[in-house]
């Protein structure tokens, strides 16, 4: 008997011959039309090149039974709506060069078409100055008078109604609705001159009025107020601006990226635009996640929404059916003027923020005198008002781990063992440790370290000086928990400050600027030398970027066709597995530009040697070694965050605490 696996005959040759016009509008809409939020974003693409202020989206089931867009445009002419429907007209778009420098939202004339082939569709349109408005039906070609004011809307009916296949793989009404209000977000992200409604079985679901523009106006701001409209207030309050231009070659970059506080697990809202058209794109989404790298936490995701304008012509927006992705032709100067505009938008500590709600003056005359004994003086301002630095002398500073609040260069040294701090009742006021010289509290930039290792002074400013009046954003240190967390009174509450992380940033930041960018990274090399076996595309990487991989502090080179050596690795690495770091490291070269490639190695490497180089828990520090620290995190750039992503210092505002305590009520 044959077996039923058995291969069917082949069937008869068919001749090969033209398609009819509506299949091959079908096969079309197959790459157009995935869903009723593919129809609403072609609509709407259409409404906004046509000069919309106002874009209204009505839906029935989820837009299977209706989609109409209707908006305030320009309209279309009687003798031009025929045209309209059939496939590629359009009036876009001319000649080559016209292709080549597209500046509208859509360009290939095929979208109407496509969905008319599978839906219901009818277009009713009125020219300004004309008497009426015309209607259009796609599937009779009946054009009658209709009233309507100037502008055009676009019913869909029973969308996939003549592919039954295509509507089975549709989801429920909800899921639907959703994808169809994420499409007009997107456009209302892009747009904040333009109004949007969205209604649903008869309900306004969401609408986003316009923005106004006036002219000379800064566009950050409508910009913002639309991004509070569209993705809620809490993001403007999470995240910063950003902008930048690039000289050389015109490449613009503005918007908003999220804090590093406000990232989420998914990457529910990172938007990015190209010259007006929301975009999926490996490159920016690459680059904007390459700026976060030194201050998230874990596998977070950022929020953001950037957009990037530059010459039509430097960008290739017909590679997709879609028209979500797009091609640069100079991938690298986009990533790299994305990636810079959001790490500088970054860098600012967010603690001078602070000093723009609230001012803190300090003076001469504000200053208590020396109390005659040691300890603290009280302070008699009531609890809301500022108050004055408290003054504290000379204290015993009881060594632990770790090493001087700005001495990098003890990092490498062997720690000194620690002296036993003396009792109270012994020697007055001990050398060792930290001293106020005067009265004055200590200034931003003070922070000299003495020919003793063991002592650092804070100089306070001349009493004539300018910085003599100055603000304290992280406020005052009044004291320190468990040898962790150094607790310091603001303007606006309390702050809570983990030590061991903000110093950590501070040694990390300083290290980079003192070692640059093109110095190599010690090695040491392998007594025996790793052996792997290696792809062809690795070995060819190792060859060719064998240079960089010197510069890495990796030595790796073919041992026979099929297998690589390792003969040396990064000195700090040492104790680690040779063979993982040249196999990601090689896969991170055939991937990404081999200078970045190095500049994260580099930062990786510096971050192990700022980690364990930084104050470590249970050390305790005395009030002018916590105010020294708090003062370099108020100037130093990513201090919000260590090294790892985790937050370096929180606020607590009055009324948080307040509320602990249920005053007020």
């Amino acid at each position: 008997m044959r077996s039923m696996t058995a291969f069917a005959p082949a069937a008869p040759r068919r001749a090969i011959q033209d398609l009819p016009d509506e299949l091959i509008s079908q096969i079309a809409a197959g790459e157009v039309v995935e869903r009723p939020a593919s129809v609403v974003r072609e609509l709407v693409d259409n409404a906004l090149d046509a000069g919309a202020t106002q874009i209204t989206v009505r839906l029935l089931a989820g837009g299977v039974r209706l989609i109409a867009v209707e908006d305030d445009g320009c309209g279309i002419p009687r003798e031009e709506l025929p045209v309209a429907l059939r496939r590629h007209a359009t009036s876009k778009i001319r000649d080559l060069q016209e292709l080549e420098h597209v500046g509208t939202m859509g360009f290939r004339g095929e979208a109407l078409a496509a969905i008319a082939s599978v839906s219901e569709t009818s277009i009713l349109s009125r020219l300004d100055g004309e008497d009426k408005a015309w209607l259009l039906e796609a599937r009779s070609g009946e054009l009658r008078p209709a009233p309507r004011n100037r502008g055009t809307t676009l019913e869909v009916k029973e969308l996939f109604f003549s592919t039954p296949a295509r509507r089975k793989f549709l989801k429920s009404d909800a899921t639907e609705l959703a994808h169809c209000i994420e499409s007009v977000r997107r456009h209302a992200l892009a747009r904040p001159d333009v109004g949007f409604a969205i209604w649903h079985e008869g309900k306004l679901v969401e609408q986003w009025r316009a923005v106004p523009l006036a002219e000379g106006a800064d566009r950050n701001e409508a910009l913002a107020r639309r991004l509070g409209d569209v993705l809620g207030d809490d993001f403007i309050t999470n995240s910063i601006a950003v902008q930048r231009t690039l000289a050389s070659s015109g490449i613009t970059v503005y918007g908003r990226a999220g804090l590093p506080d406000a990232a989420r697990s998914r990457p529910d809202q990172q938007y990015c635009y190209v010259n007006g058209r929301f975009v999926r794109d490996k490159v920016l989404t690459h680059a904007a996640k390459s700026a976060y790298e030194d201050v998230l936490h874990g596998h977070k995701q950022p929020i953001y929404a950037l957009y990037v304008e530059m010459d039509p012509a430097r960008v290739d927006v017909n590679v997709h059916p879609t028209k979500i992705e797009v091609r640069f032709r100079d991938s690298r100067e986009v990533h790299q003027a994305i990636k810079h505009a959001v790490e500088d938008a970054l860098a600012a500590p967010r603690a001078a923020l602070l000093a723009d709600t609230a001012q803190i003056p300090l003076t001469e005359a504000s200053i208590p005198a020396a109390p005659a004994s040691l300890g603290w003086q009280p302070s008699t301002s009531p609890v809301r008002a500022p108050m004055a630095p408290q003054v504290q002398y000379a204290m015993p500073l009881q060594e632990a781990t770790g090493h001087k609040v700005n001495d990098l260069q003890a990092l490498w040294a062997p720690l000194r063992e620690a002296t036993p701090a003396p009792s109270a009742s012994t020697a007055p006021a001990p050398t060792t440790g930290l001293a106020w010289n005067t009265a004055a509290a200590p200034t931003t930039a003070a922070l000299t370290a003495t020919e003793s290792e063991n002592t650092l002074t804070a100089q306070p400013p001349a009493p004539d000086s300018p910085s003599a009046d100055t603000t304290w954003p992280l406020g005052r240190a009044v004291a320190q928990i468990h040898g962790v967390y150094i607790l310091a009174e603001n303007a606006q509450g309390m702050v809570v400050v983990d030590m061991h992380a903000a110093h950590e940033r501070i040694v990390y930041e300083r290290l980079k600027e003192q070692l640059g960018n093109n110095q190599p990274i010690a090695s040491q090399p392998l007594l025996i030398p790793a052996t792997f076996a290696a792809t062809p595309q690795e070995v060819a990487t190792a060859e060719a970027h064998a240079e960089t991989l010197r510069v890495l502090g990796l030595e790796v080179v073919p041992f026979s066709p099929k297998t690589l050596a390792v003969r040396a690795v990064p000195a700090t690495l040492a104790q680690g597995d040779a063979v993982e770091l040249a196999r990601s490291v090689l896969a991170e070269l055939e991937q990404q530009d081999a200078s970045g490639v190095i500049q994260r190695a580099r930062n990786e490497i510096l971050a192990t040697m700022a980690c364990h180089g930084a104050v470590r828990a249970n050390r305790r520090l005395t009030l002018d070694e916590m105010n020294a620290l708090l003062r370099q995190m108020e100037t130093t750039e990513r201090s919000d965050q260590c090294n790892h992503g985790r937050p370096t210092w929180r606020q607590l505002s009055m009324k948080e605490l307040d509320g602990l305590f249920l005053r007020g009520r």
